[in-house]
């Protein structure tokens, strides 16, 4: 399947609603820019979705590689729904600068303010910021006992304890003391989904709707438990084990398109969903602190192609058997969103230098290393 003729045969090209140029997308394809997708793909042996809206892909690009799964509900590459997994926390710190942009919530308040009920002993030290940039503190539920599949106990359909934000495990003992070096930890999002509800008087997955999908008009866009199809994953080449993905709640409950996707950090580049001023804070990245921003790493690195050192938004996510990609380039607006259904798939590191995430930027973003 990933032959060259495969993934042209399979190519999407969507006009999307926000892009200017996609209405010549079908007459300013770059053969070039395929090609390397194809040798990136079978060098690596990557299989999933990958979605491109770049100068280079001339407009919104989708792009299924491998077998279609069989339970499929419709041929279309914009209904092949997968989880978003943590770039949900992309678009729930997106909720929350909406919030500080309206000035009504404050970034270096503490979260009690908000959540006055909070039990967590780090609840009146841990401020806002803090929350959204992992450096809270709090516990993390992937590290609850695993069962004999891997999977943490937390998210198991069978958990016993208590997903309550405010009371549950997340308000349990503490794994560090505020304001310390970051630490990944859901926990953070979890919570910060119950302070967009106590600030709002609505959920988080309200929020997204009103807000995001419905003015973007992503139609795919959902929150679980919500039904609808997603593609699900492997782990370890076998059958990913059963999960309750409504437990991961604000930190990774969301799912839809790639195509959706896509058109989510399009709206961000296009200042649709934040004023300049918070988007500048929403991408700080702080080297000190291996360049974490508010839900997402913002960080330069060197491309193949590309003149100079491109500025990089990154967010990864993985649930069970799926892992996700999302790139932005803020300078030269461009995007590059990739989904497997492999666990054990390698998306290297950009800032080596190589590997699968460094390849496809590169073909993407830097024009002038299509023709090297």
């Amino acid at each position: 399947m990933r032959t060259l003729t495969a993934i042209l045969s399979l190519l999407t090209i969507i006009a999307a609603p926000l892009c200017a140029r996609d209405t010549e997308a079908a007459e300013n394809w770059n053969p070039e820019l395929y090609k390397q997708i194809d040798v990136i793909t079978k060098q690596t042996g990557f299989q999933g979705e990958i979605g491109i809206d770049s100068a280079a892909s001339a407009g919104f690009t989708t792009i299924p590689v491998g077998e279609r799964p069989k339970d499929a509900p419709t041929n279309k590459a914009e209904t092949l729904n997968w989880r978003w997994a943590s770039v949900t926390k992309q678009v729930v710190a997106v909720l929350v600068m909406q919030e500080v942009a309206k000035g009504r919530i404050d970034l270096d308040a503490q979260v009690s303010r908000y959540l006055p009920k909070f039990q967590s002993p780090n609840a009146r030290k841990i401020s806002v910021r803090q929350l959204l940039r992992h450096q809270s503190g709090l516990p993390n539920p992937d590290d609850t006992a695993t069962g004999p599949d891997g999977m943490a106990d937390y998210y198991l359909p069978d958990y016993r304890g208590s997903r309550d934000p405010l009371s549950g495990y997340c308000a349990g003992q503490p794994k560090g003391q505020p304001g310390e070096n970051w630490s990944y930890n859901n926990c953070d999002y979890i919570v910060a989904g119950a302070l967009l509800q106590a600030v709002t008087g609505k959920s988080w997955q309200k929020l997204v709707q009103q807000r995001i999908a419905k003015p973007l008009r992503l139609k795919s866009v959902k929150a679980f438990p919500t039904g609808g199809w997603t593609r699900r994953g492997t782990v370890g080449g076998k059958a990913e084990p059963a999960i309750d993905f409504a437990a991961f709640d604000a930190s990774g409950g969301l799912y839809g398109s790639v195509f959706d996707l896509l058109t989510f950090d399009q709206a961000l580049l296009q200042g649709r969903l934040l004023p300049k001023a918070q988007m500048e804070v929403l991408w700080e990245g702080r080297p000190e602190l291996g360049y974490i921003a508010l839900g997402q790493w913002v960080f330069e690195a060197p491309l193949k192609g590309c003149d100079k050192p491109t500025r990089i938004v990154e967010r990864r996510g993985a649930i069970g058997g799926v892992q996700v990609r999302n790139f932005i380039t803020p300078d030269d607006r461009s995007i590059v969103v990739a989904f497997t259904d492999n666990d054990s798939f390698d998306f290297g590191e950009i800032w080596q230098g190589s590997g699968f995430s460094h390849d496809l930027l590169s073909a993407a973003v830097c024009t002038k290393g299509l023709s090297e």
